[in-house]
């Protein structure tokens, strides 16, 4: 009986490691990968570096990405952090002062 009152603690302290740590990152892996998965060409992402652009082409692991103007750079899958909608606004709003410009 002592043994498993001394073995209590540290159950109890693992349970509450593993549900409020590890359990909310498996989750989030999951979500991510899922993301990942579903990459179309056209979505608009962000790198785990930083880089924004537009998918173009997906090949494999392998994402051709649109950073700029006539600039494709290849990125693997992995290394897209996240999607990027608010990009598409950017770019709308780029269109919209260039052409207020012009005229």
């Amino acid at each position: 009986m002592e043994v498993l009152v001394s073995i209590l603690p540290f159950v109890v302290i693992f349970g509450v490691f593993w549900f409020f740590l590890i359990r909310p990152q498996q989750k989030k892996q999951k979500e991510h990968q899922g993301m990942v998965n579903n990459l179309q060409p056209g979505d608009n992402i962000i790198t785990i570096g930083g880089i924004k652009g537009k998918i173009v082409k997906i090949k494999g692991d392998n994402i051709r990405l649109r950073v700029s103007s006539n600039v494709d750079i290849d990125v693997i899958k992995q290394s897209i952090g996240r999607m990027n909608p608010e990009f598409d606004k950017i770019e709308e709003n780029k269109e919209e002062k260039e052409e207020s410009a012009e005229n």
